[in-house]
């Protein structure tokens, strides 16, 4: 008996670095999709089309290898009280790796869900993004919020989704007509668990505490930021301020107003160069491209320290688009 599962790509639109802090992230989804086979089996064992390999746990600690991401689903479960004997994973799809379109999230979801089905589990949607979450932030090490699992499990193609990641509600809102929301790559990957991102998740517990406060989410007055040295004011004031992003983006939405959109894209990324130090020196080229292309906003997408952007581009334009950010970047690969 097999089990198939899928679940697609993530791309943030606005709210980086925000879930985590209990804030609020406006994700959507790609057509880029991770495959999953489970068949029942002691132990987990897995076969993976991108690499091209086959690795089997051996009941050691974490060894920073894809097969973290499954074995994590399997523990994760244990930890919720569902107690399965494991599984042989078969792992295929085409979601680009080392992007920040976050493929972990795509691998543990599509898991989740053929472990659902093969074990007859009892679990939602929702439940499974908070069992990929904590598999990934107290399995695997890599402390992220729950936005990319929400997004990789709820999300559907042609909308966003505003998610409130301290209450968990969300709710979907359609994408612009006439328009794409296309997401470049320079080219330039990166492995988050070897990057700043646990450092700045950190910070922003740091600057939370010395404002009194369990999460940044709880500091409404920009004036008490002035109360903390650096980096941690920097932190905060692009925490506090990218909330405030995400709802004007939710208006903008609404009124279908593309180039507000994009002023809130546009600057959402200027605050994660500034304040937050994540950017890189290819990711500013690539926006400042891609706004030269005719864009109505870009701002790198993901954790960031290299990976993607992604652009909000009128339909009519693509081509134009595609050739000018080409010309001006030749590695640069596009989703």
């Amino acid at each position: 008996m097999k089990a198939r599962a899928k679940a697609p790509a993530r791309v943030n639109l606005l709210g980086g670095h925000t879930d985590y802090n209990g804030g609020f992230v406006l994700p959507s989804v790609l057509p880029y999709y991770t495959v999953v086979e489970a068949e029942p089996r002691e132990g987990v064992s897995a076969y993976s089309d991108a690499f091209a390999e086959e690795r089997v746990y051996q009941q050691r600690a974490p060894d920073g290898s894809w097969l973290d991401y499954l074995v994590g689903v399997v523990w994760a479960l244990a930890q919720a009280g569902y107690q399965i004997p494991g599984a042989h994973f078969n792992v295929s799809g085409n979601v680009p790796l080392g992007v920040g379109l976050s493929s972990s999230a795509a691998l543990q979801v599509a898991a989740l869900r053929a472990l659902r089905w093969l074990y007859r589990l009892p679990i939602d949607d929702l439940e499974i993004a908070m069992l990929a979450q904590r598999a990934e932030a107290e399995y695997v090490g890599v402390r992220c919020g729950v936005m990319d699992q929400m997004a990789s499990s709820l999300a559907k193609a042609g909308e966003a989704l505003f998610i409130d990641t301290r209450s968990l509600s969300f709710r979907r809102l359609r994408l612009f007509e006439g328009a794409r929301i296309v997401v470049v790559d320079s080219a330039r990957p990166r492995r988050l668990a070897e990057s700043g991102y646990n450092q700045r998740r950190a910070e922003c517990a740091e600057a939370a505490r010395l404002l009194g406060a369990e999460l940044l989410r709880e500091v409404a007055e920009p004036a008490d930021l002035a109360l903390l040295p650096e980096p941690y004011r920097r932190r905060a004031r692009h925490v506090i301020s990218e909330n405030v992003r995400v709802i004007k983006a939710l208006r903008a939405l609404e009124a279908a107003d593309a180039d507000e959109f994009g002023r809130l894209m546009l600057a959402s990324h200027r605050s994660l160069k500034q304040d937050f130090e994540v950017s890189t020196p290819e990711l500013d080229r690539l926006v400042e491209l891609a706004l030269a292309a005719g864009a109505y906003g870009a701002r790198l997408t993901g954790a960031g320290f290299g990976g993607a952007i992604v652009a909000l581009v009128p339909e009519k334009g693509l081509e134009l688009f595609y050739g000018e950010v080409s010309r001006g970047y030749p590695e640069a690969r596009f989703y």
